[in-house]
């Protein structure tokens, strides 16, 4: 059928140009690892701009966009209101380390939306998930943290950790630069395992100040919580007098309205004690918060003794950016995304299944991602499983083609309202042939290759 022909190799000159004068100014070439394309191989492509789906990048290839800045333009780039909105806001000053009308409105909407009564702006997801740990710590009166394997919450040094031997043995750093120190009061758990949740609870719980969770995990592809599991983490940390944190930093604003708790939370009947923020209600530009429980956020300086500050926190471009945003994303919106993404996934799998190639495509709201191994993943011992070398060559396949996916194969796939039926298509086109280029691979690793 034609699924294996051969595609014209784009020019990368340009990029690889620019990638070489990076690496020779800035660790890796990149500002942010993943970006590096070290988990697929090849040349990154440096993009010049962006419109609506697609990318353009600096030899002018133009590319079908499922990153989406990593989740934020759930709008699509360069939305006219929301760049109107952030011209004009640059009109009036870039930045005035006072307090501004716009930061209000932000907090307002983002109350109107998610489970919170007052609300902290930051500039970045680690600064909201950093800032929260220390509140729930100066709050409780406690130091131990629970988090749970292939979380992410951001860089901060308590919670780069990775399990130990036991259920409930202290951490080990994840990562060099960590000292023991740092995360020797962090609890790392298998992630939907009430049992280690139980277990850890019984030996520790009165000294763990809050457990974090993402709403729905999206950092080691998308593994949704099972039902009730949030609420059970919700109900354990109550019964023993700690706070739980839902880090929404991904799901926020994305998956639903409300975020992943308008999915579970609002249907179960139980609310966070706090919660993190960022990338939609940026908008695209930095921006990210932390909110929860009043009683708990009046713990935070200057109302309180818990000190937290940031000059370009609150800044009036980027609150600009995400009213914007969160103003614009309607029901319809929602409904748009949702859509194209049950498009993307049954089209996914129906070429995978051609290609005979196991897979499993899991999602929460139109957030979705490809698991190349038989599922269902629910941990990260799961999701480990994934075929690496498989999606690498699906993933160059799909950019040959005209399709950006993200360049590791433990991340989520976004969508944006500006994916019309000229970039679903564009999508639908591809994926035959990388399937089967997944396959070759995938074959081989099975028949004695390389793994």
């Amino acid at each position: 059928m034609g699924h294996n022909d051969s595609v014209t190799p784009v020019p990368t000159s340009r990029s690889e140009e620019l990638f070489a004068r990076a690496r020779a100014v800035t660790p890796g070439g990149v500002n942010s690892p993943v970006r590096a394309f070290n988990a697929v191989g090849g040349t990154p492509r440096f993009v010049a701009s962006a419109q609506g789906a697609w990318l353009t990048d600096v030899d002018g290839n133009e590319y079908v966009d499922l990153i989406c800045s990593w989740g934020p333009m759930l709008l699509g780039h360069a939305h006219p209101e929301v760049v109107a909105a952030v011209q004009a806001a640059a009109a009036r000053g870039t930045s005035y380390g006072t307090p501004t009308e716009g930061e209000v409105a932000l907090v307002e909407e983002i109350i109107g939306r998610a489970p919170v009564e007052k609300v902290r702006l930051v500039s970045s997801g680690t600064e909201a998930t950093m800032s929260a740990i220390r509140l729930a710590r100066g709050f409780t009166g406690r130091d131990v943290v629970v988090k749970f394997a292939g979380c992410y919450h951001g860089h901060l040094d308590a919670l780069l950790a990775s399990a130990g031997s036991g259920l409930t043995t202290f951490s080990i750093p994840g990562t060099p630069g960590v000292p023991e120190s740092s995360t020797a009061l962090t609890l790392v758990l298998p992630y939907n395992d009430r049992a280690a949740v139980e277990a850890a609870f019984a030996e520790h719980g009165d000294r763990i100040a809050c457990l974090i969770t993402e709403a729905a995990p999206g950092n080691m592809g998308v593994v949704p919580p099972e039902p009730g599991f949030n609420a059970f983490l919700a109900e354990t940390c109550r019964r023993h007098g700690a706070l739980f944190v839902s880090d929404e930093v991904m799901t926020g604003f994305r998956v639903s309205r409300s975020g992943q708790w308008g999915t579970d939370g609002a249907v179960e009947g139980w609310r966070p004690d706090l919660v993190t923020f960022g990338k939609v209600m940026g908008g695209g530009l930095p921006a990210a918060a932390f909110g929860g429980r009043a009683d708990v956020m009046a713990a935070l300086a200057p109302d309180g003794p818990v000190y937290q500050a940031g000059t370009l926190s609150g800044n009036p471009i980027a609150t600009a950016a995400g009213l914007a945003t969160l103003r614009l994303a309607t029901p319809d919106v929602y409904d748009h995304l949702s859509s194209v993404a049950d498009t993307l996934r049954g089209a996914v799998a129906e070429a995978f299944t051609a290609a005979g190639v196991p897979h499993v495509i899991q999602s929460t709201g139109s957030m979705f991602s490809v698991f190349l191994t038989d599922g269902p993943v629910c941990d990260f011992a799961g999701a480990s499983r994934t075929d690496v070398a498989a999606y690498g060559a699906f993933f160059h396949a799909m950019l040959d083609r005209g399709v950006h996916l993200p360049p590791s194969a433990y991340e989520a796939w976004f969508v944006s309202a500006a994916h019309d039926d000229r970039a679903v298509q564009t999508v639908l086109d591809a994926l035959p042939a990388a399937a089967a280029a997944a396959a070759e691979v995938s074959t081989s690793s099975t028949t004695g290759g390389s793994p």
